[in-house]
């Protein structure tokens, strides 16, 4: 689509030949690329309409790319692509072979650090500006951290460095009260009790909407109107943490006056030792139905671009099973019904999770700790000292930055706790920052930490259960993957006996022993091998930690040839777990393979691309079998 001055932007050092007079209209044209493109094809959405104003005027001000700026995280960052480079290939956007959702170091000279987790853009352009110290070189650091990532404690021990430090750098606060869901942050709360009284919002909002378009005279207007607070505002001013940080505090400033912000920008640039901007913004800003519905607009797939309503497609012939998200969320309903002990923890993720369903069933038990998987976990330990029975639901990858506190607070004391582990696996769109693949190599590792993953959706009911009741001397670790199940029939919930596998099918040329997802990909490979003659034997592992080892043992003796399939990475992970027993008890008896993710990080594509260019997919696995099979000794020519 042709715009008038966007489409003659790209880089950001066109946009600065412009007049400050266009900026206005730049803005409002990057707002209609991303509405334009992303009602299209799907993507992040909110938060990059709440960030155009103050990414035109950042990109404005400061000298990209040889200033550096630090983006966190890439959900707010579309408008940053959009500016450098990336607006005609915009519409491959979280695509196999097309841009990241996120900001990536080798997509892009303009993308300083790459994030796909909250509250890292501090600590990374803190340690910017110390190398620019270090080598004697010249350049700005800014930060652009928005308000729900200052829930992590990571943003404030980068905080604290500053002003130790005491080096130049900028940090913008992007506060809009969301990150994905509402926050739910004492400090968030903190600057909406201050700028959002009931009846300070209604004049407020009528203000604002008055007056963001009349340049100084609004900004003149606004200044009176924030004045009349009187003292109790400056007593209570948000500023006063800051600075106490050791931040010159400037703000808040709407973040919607481009003009103003350059203005702002600007005078602080030149400033030395660390700065803090306070900038207002509204998620969704300028786009009708994401304003109105901030939460469901975060990211979409295709929409209708005048109601933001999904696009209709016909409906499939048979309706797709229920996501494991909703499944563990039912089955947490159904435990809590019964067990007043039980309680839900999430990390800002209820709805991605499933514990939305249990927050209106049981909003008194659940809790939202923000964006800090650490402390969740620790807050779990302590609940679980006192006889609670907590139920930690974070995403696969999100839940690798609590690891330490796993194993020391946790496991090492014995303490019942139980993990879901969304998202495990390869995730599709979001990438290699989302990929749930080190799950099962970290979580094997810490000692007394049983590790279980379902083959479907009655057995991630059944392994809640048995989390729940049946194993309770330490933590226990369940991981199942994004999307739908396989279709399986739902019953009432049932206890597993720890430690034991299941037999899917009996077979006499090789045993494929299968973790989660990948059973039933497995029994569909099964089956294009027995049409060519060979005959497997599928086993649903069940666990990874403890490994049933007498199953491991009839194989290597009844059939000799075995291979693992995990959609993990392959070092020290299920399979590696297997190695390490057959080395122990069956070295030189058995043929042995590890499938699985190598040793590289899997970009972003659908989960079936993906699948398939890791032959963890049926036909895959099929060819892997068949491969192994021909390098095996022990199997007859006649055989395959």
């Amino acid at each position: 689509m042709n715009y008038r001055l966007l489409s003659n932007i790209d880089t950001p050092e066109d946009l600065r030949k412009l007049p400050e007079t266009d900026l206005r209209r730049v803005s409002d044209e990057v707002r209609e690329c991303l509405v334009d493109t992303i009602t299209r094809v799907g993507g992040h959405f909110g938060a990059g309409l709440g960030t155009v104003e103050l990414t035109v005027a950042l990109h404005y001000v400061f000298n990209t790319p040889h200033d550096k700026i630090v983006i966190d995280t890439g959900h707010q960052a579309y408008p940053h692509k959009i500016l450098t480079g990336r607006r005609t290939t915009l519409d491959t956007i979280r695509q196999k072979g097309g841009l990241s959702g996120f900001l990536k170091r080798t997509e892009s000279i303009f993308d300083d650090f790459g994030a796909g987790h909250a509250t890292t853009s501090i600590s990374a352009a803190l340690g910017m500006a110390a190398a620019r110290d270090q080598l004697k070189e010249d350049y700005k650091v800014v930060a652009v951290i928005g308000d729900g990532a200052m829930t992590g404690g990571l943003a404030y021990e980068a905080m604290n460095n500053c002003g130790v430090l005491k080096s130049d750098i900028i940090v913008v606060l992007n506060d809009n009260n969301m990150s994905i869901a509402p926050n739910v942050w004492a400090m968030s709360n903190y600057f909406s009790e201050i700028f959002a009284s009931p009846a300070g919002r209604r004049l407020r909002e009528k203000i604002l909407g008055m007056t963001e378009r009349m340049d100084s005279l609004g900004d003149r207007i606004r200044s009176v109107a924030h004045r009349l607070e009187g003292g109790m505002k400056a007593v209570i001013t948000p500023g006063m943490l800051f600075e106490t940080l050791g931040f010159r505090y400037f703000g808040p400033v709407n973040g919607h006056n481009v003009n103003n912000l350059v203005t702002m920008l600007q005078g602080i640039r030149e400033m030395k030792g660390p700065i803090l901007l306070h900038v207002i913004t509204q998620k969704g800003k300028g786009y009708g139905p994401a304003e109105r519905d901030k939460q469901f607009l975060h990211a979409i797939g295709k929409v209708d671009k005048i109601t933001g309503k999904a696009l209709s497609t016909p409906p499939p012939a048979v309706a797709p099973p229920p996501t494991y998200q909703k499944i563990f969320g039912e089955a947490m309903v159904e435990i809590m019904s019964t067990n007043p002990k039980v309680v839900g923890i999430t990390a800002a993720m209820p709805d991605g999770t499933g514990l939305d369903i249990v927050q209106k069933r049981f909003p008194d038990k659940v809790y939202d700790v923000g964006i800090a998987e650490g402390h969740g976990v620790t807050f779990a330990a302590g609940l679980a000292t006192q006889g609670v029975i907590p139920v930690v639901a974070i995403y696969s990858s999100f839940l690798q930055r609590a690891f330490d506190h796993m194993a020391h607070d946790v496991a090492l004391q014995h303490l019942h706790v139980v993990f879901a582990l969304d998202r495990s696996g390869l995730v599709g769109a979001d990438g290699p920052t989302h990929h749930g693949v080190l799950d099962l190599a970290y979580l094997r590792i810490i000692q007394g930490m049983v590790v279980m993953a379902p083959k479907d959706e009655q057995e991630l009911r059944n392994m809640m259960y048995t989390a729940v009741y049946s194993y309770t001397a330490g933590p226990v670790a369940i991981r199942y993957p994004r999307g739908s199940g396989v279709g399986t029939p739902i019953g009432p919930m049932q206890s597993i006996e720890i430690g034991k596998s299941e037999t899917m099918r009996t077979g006499k040329d090789v045993a494929i022993v299968a973790i989660g997802k990948m059973v039933s990909h497995a029994m569909k490979a099964a089956e294009l091998l027995l049409a060519q003659g060979i005959d497997c034997e599928v086993v649903n592992a069940r666990f990874v930690k403890p490994l049933d080892h007498s199953m491991i043992d009839d194989l290597a003796l009844r059939i000799g040839r075995i291979i693992t399939v995990e959609d993990g990475q392959i070092q020290g992970g299920f399979g590696s777990a297997v190695a390490e027993h057959l080395a122990q008890h069956h070295v030189g008896s058995v043929d042995f393979k590890i499938h699985g993710i190598p040793d590289i990080y899997v970009d972003h594509g659908t989960q079936e691309e993906l699948h398939a260019d890791l032959q963890l997919d049926a036909p895959g696995i099929a060819e892997v079998v068949k491969e192994f099979l021909t390098k095996s000794m022990k199997l007859p020519v006649t055989s395959y």
